[in-house]
């Protein structure tokens, strides 16, 4: 049983647009000085405490020209400066040749710090597009295939030479390899599933926040009927002072009665608005279990599918809470869904006793595709066989109605029917104290 058809009307999945993967230049310049310090701290160690043998010079000038680009890019652009993904990429493939460089002078593979070449590329892999990444991590893997054949030493005892065998260079390469692979791909992924994530709780707000407007127009037509009250009868009072003293006039005493029928009109339109909400207010404050029930199924029940309300209790006794519009519109969407993808008939059971309050809807669809029960309730969930068709349009809609109805107390089983029949069935429970503390004070 997919998610409810009007997801469509939603935000659709975030893309990963350019503009949307801009990485700020400061956080960047901060961590190139932080590999300049560790570069620069590194060389130092080596040469002067340990005393090892290393091409001074030549590392020297390779972390200066790091350090140069730094003040470079500070002087020339804003601290809030935002690069773009070839931009960055760029430099990320700047600071990339620059330690592969640093590596190939110091002994290639055989260097211990040699799996420092990996954090270009999961940088890139956590914050710019897929295709720039790709590009970079093809760089890396030719960088270090270069170190390989690298016939500078490892800096070690002067009177000794520590060499390193081939199959112990092909195991580092292998190594070095596998880990930039794996975790470019595990940063990809946690950072795509955040962005995912945070573009439908977004997404959710902005459902929650129009459901509450809605709830609130009856009182907004009352406070507009109130306030027009006024001049409407100010109207009113000078159209009958006019029509009094034109009386019969052939120009204009038709306009003149014309205009106080209209103003009598208006005044019965908003009398009728004031007293539907001064009517429907303690509806609007207060809404029992069943009336909640009922005016979620409602909508629903035109479009030629049974829908069934069983109450296992008695209503004397059921909770009575303040009106929620995530509650409403999360309740609603899985009704819709069950109405969409029934054949023939949709079953919703309310129970509720003095610990919890349950609500259960099933319907006679094909249920519930095994291998989807595990993903319900993720947002954007668009891979899916297309061959099975009991996945249909699982996505935002049904994350944000159960994300809606888990704010509220509830928790949420999604399943399948379990007297053996076809089907889908949805359990929906609620602590009966977190129902009724939305009593109105």
């Amino acid at each position: 049983m997919p998610a409810s058809k009007t997801a469509a009307a939603l935000p659709p999945p975030p893309q990963f647009s350019d503009s949307s993967r801009r990485m700020r230049l400061q956080t960047l310049v901060r961590l190139r000085w932080l590999a300049v310090a560790g570069q620069t701290t590194t060389v130092l160690a080596v040469s002067l405490v340990l005393r090892f043998p290393l091409p001074l010079m030549e590392a020297a000038i390779l972390v200066a020209a790091l350090a140069a680009a730094n003040l470079l890019l500070a002087a020339w652009f804003p601290a809030t400066h935002r690069l773009g993904p070839r931009s960055a990429a760029a430099l990320l493939g700047f600071d990339l040749l620059q330690m592969a460089s640093l590596l190939f002078i110091t002994g290639g593979l055989g260097n211990p710090f040699a799996p420092l070449i990996c954090v270009p590329v999961i940088i890139s892999f956590a914050s710019q597009p897929i295709r720039h990444s790709v590009v970079l991590i093809v760089f890396a893997l030719a960088c270090t295939t270069v170190l390989a054949f690298s016939p500078y030493d490892v800096p070690w005892h002067p009177a000794e030479t520590l060499r390193i065998q081939p199959v112990m260079q092909l195991g580092v390469w292998c190594s070095i390899a596998s880990m930039m692979i794996f975790a470019a791909f595990y940063a990809y992924r946690v950072s795509r599933e955040a962005t995912l994530l945070a573009d439908a709780l977004a997404a959710t707000e902005l459902v929650l926040e129009r459901e509450k407007h809605l709830s609130q127009l009856d009182g907004l037509a009352a406070a507009a009927a109130h306030e027009l009250g006024t001049p409407l009868a100010t109207i009113s009072v000078v159209a009958k002072e006019m029509e009094r003293e034109l009386g019969k006039d052939e120009r204009f005493g038709e306009d003149v009665q014309l205009l106080r029928s209209q103003s009598e009109r208006c005044r019965d339109i908003l009398r009728r608005l004031t007293s539907l909400s001064a009517e429907s207010e303690e509806h609007m404050r207060r809404l029992p279990l069943s009336s909640m029930i009922e005016e979620v199924i409602a909508p629903h029940r035109q479009f030629g599918i049974e829908i069934e309300l069983i109450d296992k209790n008695d209503r004397a006794t059921e909770p009575v809470g303040t009106r929620n519009a995530g509650i409403l519109y999360g309740l609603g969407n899985l009704v819709e869904n069950a109405v969409d993808y029934a054949n023939s008939k949709v079953i919703v059971t309310v129970e509720h006793g003095p610990e919890r309050v349950a609500i259960t809807i099933e319907d006679d669809g094909q249920g519930y595709a095994p291998d989807v029960l595990s993903q319900i309730g993720e947002p954007y969930m668009t891979r899916r066989p297309k061959e099975d068709q009991r996945a249909g349009g699982l996505g935002l809609g049904l994350f944000i109605a159960k994300t809606l109805l888990e704010r509220s107390g509830a928790s949420i089983r999604f399943g399948n029917r379990l007297t053996g029949e076809p089907g889908a069935r949805i359990e929906i429970v609620w602590p009966r104290s977190v129902m009724e503390a939305r009593d109105t004070k």
